[in-house]
């Protein structure tokens, strides 16, 4: 950057400075390097914009110190001291910025005491808004809902004012404020029991102006998943890893590790790379660029673009549908086919199919006396693996074993074909006594959703192994409103849940994420029966008066296009 441009730039910060509203200046940040980044661009980098926090004035009165000393707040990390300006000596002994933070709305009001004679010590506030979010000690994002109040205590400051002497605890932010300072991010973990397969997890994170987003992500990577995962994901990282650096020169990124990490071992290489990687591009950072690792100065590793992918392998895409308890092929070149084997056989009393993943080709599906298993080879038959007269849908699992929940017994039951015995107990002390009517494992073999009664779906996740697997961490994900009941859900993805709901009045079909809570409308014309997904595809069965049909959603996300106009069934995918 020319001398010039630097003086502009100097010239324009200032004079936002000497703006004298309250709270604070926004200004965008000088970035974790140069100047000149501002303009050029950092591949390792976020934009964002900093704000520059103003400590109480004199001539301010209550409501005016009452925000600025939420702006204070909203800038607290990046400079403390301001904050510490509002409050009292009695306050800052007792007031901690430390937990979970408070996200309201951006319209909150602050309700003042009435009017006094002037000789009151302490005046108390009502600061009241909506509530957005909390946003965890672990970087989780939980939405909230509802009305939101807290009350302020403050006095007359010596030289003209207020201080506040009493608050709660923790920092309060505004929306405005997290989407200034904050960033949805993707961290990714090894599935625990297989270690063959990267499991996403999704948090907040707070950029930082004198760090890259780079580096805070490595960063946070290292440490451990929320609350959703915990046990049920591990980590390449050993423990005591640390990040010493992360620099970017034309076409390559180098990351600069250290800690217990063996360069002349590389037993752990591959999936070292994988967490680095996607945990990178996957935030649209260093895309399109080779990673060179580097371990105590000696480089460990060196990944290329176009790596192999099977770290987020779905275990098959092809798409089938359901025809008369028969299943077909749907594709362009195999559309209306049938698949090999008993399954393909058109047959009564068969519902609720579900395919494994296609290496392993097989399908589930309910009966009036439990659930039946048949391989999608020539000659394969049915064959009923879980008995029982009231089993939710089964649902695959990527280790190849058939899951589904026993109404009646009030149990979840695992069965795994190579295994060689029957259906086995599987804990979920969290769903005793609920009344379960769904499961469906994601295809990254770790997280779980699940329907409970006619409204609520809760997610989970798998921890442990062998005999002490459990279904644990259900964390409530959406209830639906009023009138409205759940006719069914589909993985789309390792983290969106495709929900479908109806009344007598119409549907809706939202796709929500399971980390943060965030979720999309999907446009509906036709009355859908049921739903299915993978990645970007989404297909549904619709009724109509010629039968049921099957549609696609367009990649507009706002459209549907007829696959089999009449005489179709529930579309699926494998492991969907």
């Amino acid at each position: 950057m020319r001398r010039t441009e630097r003086l502009g730039l100097v010239a324009a910060i200032m004079a936002l400075l000497a703006w004298s509203g309250t709270g604070c200046t926004v200004i965008p940040p000088t970035g974790p390097v140069t100047l000149n980044d501002i303009s050029a661009g950092d591949p390792l980098g976020k934009p964002f914009q900093r704000l520059i926090p103003i400590g109480p004035r004199p001539e301010w009165g209550i409501e005016d110190t009452i925000r600025g000393l939420q702006a204070a707040m909203a800038a607290y990390p990046d400079d403390p001291s301001v904050v510490l300006e509002y409050l009292t000596p009695t306050a800052r002994a007792t007031w901690s910025p430390a937990g979970p933070v408070t996200v309201i709305d951006d319209a909150f009001t602050v309700a003042l005491p009435a009017p006094g004679d002037g000789s009151e010590v302490v005046q108390t506030v009502t600061l009241k808004g909506s509530s957005v979010a909390t946003i965890k000690e672990d970087d989780s994002y939980v939405p909230a809902a509802g009305q939101w109040e807290r009350p302020y205590e403050l006095v007359k400051a010596k030289d003209g004012g207020y201080r506040v002497n009493a608050l709660p605890q923790g920092l309060l932010l505004t929306s405005s404020d997290v989407e200034r300072a904050y960033r949805s991010t993707n961290l990714y973990y090894l599935n625990r029991s297989t270690e063959d397969r990267l499991v996403v997890d999704r948090v907040r994170l707070r950029m930082k102006p004198g760090e890259r987003f780079a580096q805070t992500v490595l960063e946070r990577l290292l440490k451990p998943p929320t609350e959703a995962l915990k046990d049920a994901v591990s980590t390449s990282f050993p423990i005591g890893t640390t990040i010493e650096s992360v620099t970017s020169g034309e076409e390559r990124v180098v990351i600069s590790l250290s800690g217990p990490l063996d360069p002349l071992d590389l037993s752990a290489e591959d999936a070292v790379r994988a967490q680095i990687r996607y945990t990178l591009n996957n935030n649209d950072v260093a895309k399109g660029r080779t990673i060179e690792l580097q371990v105590d100065g000696e480089q460990y590793s060196v990944d290329r673009p176009g790596s192999d992918e099977h770290w987020l392998d779905d275990s098959g895409d092809s798409a089938y549908y359901v025809s008369q308890g028969a299943i077909r092929y749907l594709g362009k070149d195999t559309s209306g086919a049938y698949v090999p084997g008993a399954a393909g056989e058109p047959r009564g009393g068969y519902s609720k199919f579900a395919l494994s993943k296609e290496s392993t080709a097989l399908v589930a599906a309910v009966t009036s006396t439990g659930i039946s298993v048949a391989p999608l080879t020539q000659g394969g038959r049915w064959q009923e693996v879980v008995h029982g007269e009231k089993l939710t849908a089964p649902t695959w699992h990527r280790d190849g074993s058939v899951w589904t929940y026993d109404r009646d017994a009030d149990v979840l039951l695992r069965y795994d074909p190579a295994a060689g015995r029957g259906p086995q107990r599987v804990s979920a002390p969290k769903l005793d006594g609920l009344d379960v009517t769904r499961l469906r494992i994601a295809r990254d073999g770790v997280r779980v959703a699940v329907t409970t009664g006619k409204n609520t779906v809760q997610v989970g996740a798998l921890t442990g192994e062998g005999p002490g697997l459990v279904l644990g961490n259900l964390q409530l994900l959406t209830t639906t409103e009023v009138g409205f009941e759940i006719t069914d859900v589909a993985w789309a993805d390792d983290e969106h849940l495709l929900v479908l709901a109806q009344s007598k009045d119409g549907q809706i079909l939202n796709e929500i994420n399971v980390g943060d809570g965030e979720t999309v409308g999907v446009p509906l014309k036709d009355r859908l029966e049921s739903v299915t997904a993978l990645d970007d595809r989404v297909l549904a069965a619709a009724t109509t008066d010629k039968g049921t049909k099957i549609l696609e959603l367009n990649q507009d996300r706002q459209t549907w296009t007829p696959q089999i106009d009449s005489n179709a069934g529930t579309p699926l995918f494998p492991l969907g």
